[in-house]
């Protein structure tokens, strides 16, 4: 019985011990830039600069989201958002620690936010400009 107890010992030190071998990211390092999504142009108000971001999970990221249009703009993306665990959010001069959020919304050209957060399951989710879907804005993050 005593060997049993020294083996199991063994067993659970080794796995602890390698098991930051398997995490994809490193919460201690700076969060990474995505590059910026931009709602609206100076062409058309229902322009998105991007519509598909590739994410790891496990790694910190940030994403500055900018409307540059003359619509309000209400970014959702509900799978998304309860698959990140969000570190924070900055608007303006304000500092936003939130747990859970349904949605982004702008609603003058100008307005902005920078969402920090960390993917924590893989998948591919879309986000969508809420009652603009069929002109287009429409975009996904995949994590893998």
């Amino acid at each position: 019985m005593k060997h049993f107890h020294v083996f199991t010992i063994f067993a659970v030190a080794l796995m602890l011990s390698i098991a930051p071998a398997f995490a994809k990211g490193d919460l201690a390092t700076r969060a990474k830039k995505l590059e910026p999504l931009l709602l609206g142009s100076a062409e058309s108000d229902y322009a998105m600069s991007v519509k598909e971001y590739e994410l790891e999970s496990g790694k910190a990221y940030r994403l500055k989201i900018t409307s540059v249009g003359y619509k309000g703009y209400a970014l959702v993306a509900p799978a998304f958002f309860r698959n990140i665990w969000i570190r924070k959010i900055e608007a303006g001069d304000m500092e936003i620690k939130a747990s859970v959020i349904d949605e982004l919304e702008f609603e003058d050209p100008g307005g902005e936010c920078e969402l920090y957060f960390v993917p924590i399951r893989t998948g591919t989710y879309e986000f969508r400009i809420k009652g603009l879907e069929q002109k287009g804005m429409v975009g996904k993050f995949i994590v893998k």
